[in-house]
């Protein structure tokens, strides 16, 4: 799928984030999704699967960034970007990392679990690698309120 670049595209890529969020909400999963674009063309989208696969790296983030260096045979995803809706975790930051994403758009931040602009701020550390350009609140009102409902129901 491919959509043309500019400020809507954010708005685009990151409703599709959330659509991953909402299906994996419905499978019980914490609803967090995402989509990994290069060139205005999605290469990966995929929402939590950690019970689903019995693996706690099931991470939206990192199954998108698995999901993409393998179609493009790369361990490097330079001149990509993440959409996500919810700040991520350290894993998932390192993940992004390593993989030398371009850009990193977030929904929703997560002052408990977030490394990104909150907790450990893993990419403003001086042991890290790369850190891609950083955007948030992208989508911020629809992953929190999706977030909180899911967590609502659980009480």
């Amino acid at each position: 799928m491919t959509v043309s670049s500019g400020p809507e595209s954010q708005t685009t890529f990151m409703d599709l984030a959330l659509k991953e969020a909402e299906l994996a909400a419905h499978r019980g999963e914490v609803p967090v999704g995402a989509v990994l674009v290069r060139d205005g063309e999605i290469l990966a989208s995929d929402g939590n699967r950690t019970l689903e696969l019995n693996d706690p790296t099931a991470h939206a983030e990192v199954l998108v960034i698995r999901a993409a260096g393998t179609l493009l045979q790369s361990q490097r995803l330079a001149d990509c970007d993440l959409y996500v809706t919810l700040e991520p975790c350290p894993m998932c930051a390192a993940a992004i990392s390593f993989a030398r994403i371009r850009r990193l758009y977030y929904g929703a931040g997560d002052e408990k679990g977030g490394a990104v602009d909150h907790g450990t701020r893993f990419f403003r550390q001086p042991t890290c690698h790369h850190a891609p350009e950083v955007y948030s609140g992208f989508g911020e009102t629809r992953a929190a309120a999706l977030l909180k409902s899911f967590f609502q129901s659980r009480r």
